[in-house]
């Protein structure tokens, strides 16, 4: 609890002096400042926007999808929720029921990552498809919110959840797991092919995941196989503090997850924040907002579960369980060759420097009895993680594809 307490006790002590600098953002700033437009008075304001940002804590951003367009047209957007869980909702896109009757088109659950960042994470991803597709994506509930009472969530926890989820949408269903999610999506589509499940989807694509982390290993691989479960129970795992409602439970921080991407890149972070500083001082509202856009998504995290995490850790990253063989739901081994009807497609980015190219086209090799035709694989050039899923080449060339492919498999003979 300790990490915790210091973390929250930081964020106490800079209250203070953030009050100080958004008074004096307000004053340098105000219209009736005579001396707001001079150099002096732009430069110090920049300095005040900027503390002001990195030291906000960031809570849950919106999706804030209320429109979207079909065959050129404004149609009204509603999110609603339509299943949940103490660890997840459910959430329904709900277009204009007048705008897309009559329309063929599929029904899509996006399953999104548990790592740190909330679903909104995809927004550019829901975007791209919702004119094409009936959308809902997984909400994954920060751990820090959800209270000791409501048990433990662990790998076999999601597992449950997504198999839960397909089968509260009903038949004809496609699925779409975006990085880490595709290790629990591609047991969870085994379980129910071999099952025989009549709710199996019908299609599934798995993008930038870590289905084989053995393939062209990343920095984020290495440290987990080089420190081990252990270390990271003794040295990032902590409990949360009163007065949360999940006060008691054993975490994963997001703070702490956040601190690690950043120290990833961390000359990016302070070239972006250093450009975001001059375009302020020289009036660049457009940079400047990209930039407050971009950050405001990207520093908002939420706490996981430390049992998710670590037996993440340890099956996925550290023993390879899924490619191995060695992967076990509930004591009853995960068996990719079973999957014979739902069909697979793997995207991956030439510059994904969180998972390597080629450990999400593995899951192709481990779907053995799948037929050829159903199979498919797409590296996109040029793209690095987050290009898989979101920005201009993933609306323009990633997401047509993945469209084509449901389209190709949209039913069964």
């Amino acid at each position: 609890m300790v990490l915790y307490q210091l973390y929250e006790f930081n964020h106490a002590a800079v209250m203070p002096l953030r009050a100080a600098a958004e008074l004096s953002l307000w004053a340098l700033r105000h219209p009736l400042n005579p001396f707001g437009e001079t150099p002096g008075a732009k430069t110090m304001a920049a300095a005040f926007d900027l503390f002001e940002s990195v030291t906000r804590r960031y809570g849950k951003p919106k999706f804030g999808l209320d429109e979207t367009e079909i065959d050129g047209k404004p149609v009204p957007v509603v999110e609603r929720v339509v299943w949940e869980k103490p660890f997840c909702k459910l959430i329904h896109f709900e277009r204009e029921p007048s705008a897309v009757k009559g329309l063929d088109q599929p029904k899509l659950l996006i399953v999104a990552p548990m790592s740190g960042h909330y679903a909104t994470l995809l927004r550019g991803t829901v975007e791209a498809m919702l004119p094409h597709c009936d959308v809902y994506i997984t909400d994954w509930t920060d751990a820090r919110m959800v209270p000791l009472a409501s048990g433990i969530f662990g790998l076999a926890e999601y597992v449950d959840y997504v198999i839960d989820t397909i089968r509260a949408l009903g038949p004809d269903l496609h699925v779409l797991g975006v990085c880490q999610p595709s290790v629990p999506v591609f047991a969870a589509v085994a379980l129910m092919n071999e099952d025989e499940d009549p709710l199996a989807p019908l299609t599934m694509t798995l993008m930038g995941g870590p289905i084989d982390t053995r393939e062209s290993p990343t920095e984020v691989n290495r440290l987990a196989t080089e420190r081990g479960t252990e270390w990271y129970e003794r040295n990032v795992i902590t409990t949360v503090p009163f007065p949360y409602p999940g006060a008691l439970r054993r975490v994963y921080p997001g703070f702490v997850q956040l601190s690690g991407f950043m120290a990833m890149n961390l000359d990016r972070h302070m070239d972006a924040h250093w450009n975001y500083f001059a375009h302020m001082v020289d009036g660049d509202g457009d940079s400047a907002q990209k930039h407050r856009e971009f950050y405001d998504e990207y520093l908002a995290v939420m706490d996981m579960t430390a049992e998710f995490y670590l037996e993440t850790v340890d099956q996925v990253f550290v023993r390879h369980a899924l490619p191995k063989g060695e992967l076990l739901h509930r004591d009853r081994p995960v068996r990719p060759e079973a999957i014979t009807r739902t069909a697979l497609m793997t995207v991956e980015g030439e510059k994904d420097d969180i998972s390597g190219v080629g450990q999400t086209k593995a899951a192709h090799k481990l779907a053995s009895a799948l037929p050829a035709s159903m199979h498919e694989h797409w590296e996109q050039p040029g793209v690095g993680h987050y290009g898989v899923f979101n920005g201009s080449r993933w609306k323009a060339e990633i997401a047509p594809r993945v469209r084509a492919f449901m389209a190709k498999h949209a039913r069964h003979s």
